[in-house]
């Protein structure tokens, strides 16, 4: 497996409307870890590890959830993976 890691900040209208929630629970159908947090600017940041197509997937999911209509922008950077979560959290 070659682990990657992705970081993906989301902006709109993304904190107070459950985003957060939605998200993790889309995880048990995919094989990632992970967290999710809110932003003081109004962004929240998606941090995912796993195997790229399955990232793809689940990025894929969040945005055929629904909530695509909240979201107007994400900017999605792919990097090397660091295997240093042990599941997938909200935090902050």
């Amino acid at each position: 497996m070659s682990l990657v890691r992705v970081h993906v900040h989301y902006s709109g209208r993304v904190q107070g409307v459950g985003f957060r929630y939605t998200v993790k629970s889309l995880v048990p159908g995919y094989d990632v870890l992970g967290v999710i947090r809110n932003l003081p600017d109004g962004r929240v940041e998606l941090v995912a590890e796993g195997e790229r197509d399955e990232l793809e997937a689940f990025l894929q999911a969040v945005r055929d959830s629904g909530l695509r209509r909240n979201i107007r922008d994400e900017e999605i950077v792919f990097g090397e993976g660091q295997d240093n979560f042990r599941g997938f959290e909200i935090t902050g």
